[in-house]
């Protein structure tokens, strides 16, 4: 049986404020709250209240056939907490349905994959402890931030407990193979990975209200169509996008809800069903492994990092940044490590590209640039009012992993010690 396998995106990153040079060292607050809460209200109002409703709808109507993952990003979730907090309760109301699961992915939407591991499994771990806390169960598959991922990206996936990850349809891996079964990585075969469909998932995404398209109208029955008419032996189709494309980026108007709506049922006449990654994953057949010697994401057509590391702009910030992070790990001054989580939002370096500022409010990269390094030099400084940098970061690395022990020892201590209580406490009351 042919299986759909939906799943959407949700990330808003913080508007960073227009913050000036003779701010630095006056100034610790970096972030323009009114666009912020604007944004994520008119994201709410239009594109996800709407679209979970519809959903909600959905799930219930095929008595919960329908079936889709969601991935929201520990920024994204901050937003909503303080601007939409009634979008976490449409949520909560989706994941008590039993047809939605929600998907681990890095806290911040960073690149921490790329360029600091340990940084990387500490927001894992932080991002599946948020998702587990409002909706009630740990998450056990991952997508990476923009869908980045390569062999050894890969390895760091299942050292952090994960034994599926989505990836990109990208030529370069898949060569002559089609995306639409299971494969296992390159040499750890315990990690399978699931490939966006990376047509089908645009056709509605990108290509849905382009009126000089080909194939437009999309409709429903049309697009289930292409499904049933694959070959037999292709049973898995993964389609995937980001959450906006509903309502925002394709308006009611467009007919997009209603092309929704329809897909449920015309998928079950075709005796297509819907199916959670972590429910894919299960599955034993595989066709093979995917070998990805370089980093690839869902982005643009080379299907790289250029986005975010494709001129000199945006790998100056990256290296300043990230060389910080083994300091910033030592501290205990909050605001200061939320600052770090946030300052690592890949958006804010995307801005720096010179043909991808996708959602910018900058008139130019260079311009997203200079604000954005005003900001790190501010921050910067007072990481280095803590940790000077006449102390080395070997000796700062060797201090981390003491503390790490240390904690992780009293924290067995702490679990001996309550289930010593515990049994005493059934001892007395005999």
């Amino acid at each position: 049986m042919k299986n759909i396998c939906f799943y959407f995106q949700i990330h808003q990153p913080i508007r960073l404020k227009k913050y000036g040079f003779f701010e630095i060292g006056r100034d610790h607050y970096y972030y323009d709250d009114y666009h912020t809460e604007e944004q994520i209200r008119i994201l709410s109002e239009q594109s996800y209240l709407p679209t979970n409703k519809v959903i909600g709808d959905m799930i219930r109507s095929s008595n919960g056939k329908f079936k889709c993952a969601f991935s929201i990003s520990g920024v994204a979730l901050e937003q909503f907490e303080l601007y939409a907090p009634e979008v976490i309760d449409s949520f909560r109301e989706l994941a008590k349905t039993g047809s939605v699961e929600f998907l681990a992915e890095t806290y911040a939407h960073s690149l921490s994959s790329v360029y600091d591991t340990d940084e990387f499994e500490l927001q894992i771990k932080l991002h599946a402890d948020k998702i587990e806390s409002l909706f009630g169960k740990r998450p056990t598959v991952f997508r990476n931030a923009e869908l980045i991922y390569s062999d050894e990206i890969g390895e760091k996936i299942l050292n952090a407990g994960f034994k599926t990850v989505l990836i990109e349809e990208a030529k370069h891996v898949m060569g002559w193979k089609s995306p639409n079964y299971i494969y296992t990585h390159a040499y750890l075969n315990r990690l399978k990975l699931l490939v966006r469909n990376s047509k089908l998932s645009e056709d509605i995404f990108l290509r849905f209200s382009n009126h000089t398209w080909e194939n437009y109208p999309l409709t429903a029955e049309k697009f289930i169509g292409w499904i049933a008419a694959a070959p037999e032996k292709e049973r898995i189709f993964n389609i995937w996008m980001g959450y906006e494309a509903f309502g925002y980026q394709h308006r009611p108007e467009s007919g997009i809800y209603d092309f929704l709506k329809a897909i449920p049922y015309h998928a079950m006449e075709q005796q297509i069903g819907f199916a959670l990654p972590s429910e894919l994953a299960k599955q034993k057949e595989v066709a093979g492994s995917l070998t990805a010697p370089y980093t690839t994401s869902w982005w643009g057509h080379e299907k790289d990092l250029a986005p975010w590391t494709g001129n000199d702009l945006q790998n100056e910030a990256l290296s300043k940044l990230y060389e910080v992070g083994v300091r910033v790990r030592l501290s205990k001054d909050r605001p200061l490590l939320h600052d770090w989580l946030l300052l690592q939002t890949n958006d804010y370096f995307r801005y720096m590209s010179h043909k991808e500022a996708f959602g910018s409010n900058y008139e130019s990269p260079y311009e997203a640039f200079v604000n954005y390094m005003n900001i790190l030099a501010d921050f910067l400084d007072r990481v280095k009012s803590q940790y000077p940098t006449s102390v080395e970061d070997e000796e700062l690395n060797a201090l981390l992993q003491t503390i790490t022990q240390q904690e992780k020892e009293i924290a067995a201590r702490e679990q001996e010690l309550n289930k010593l209580k515990n049994k005493l406490s059934k001892t007395s009351g005999k």
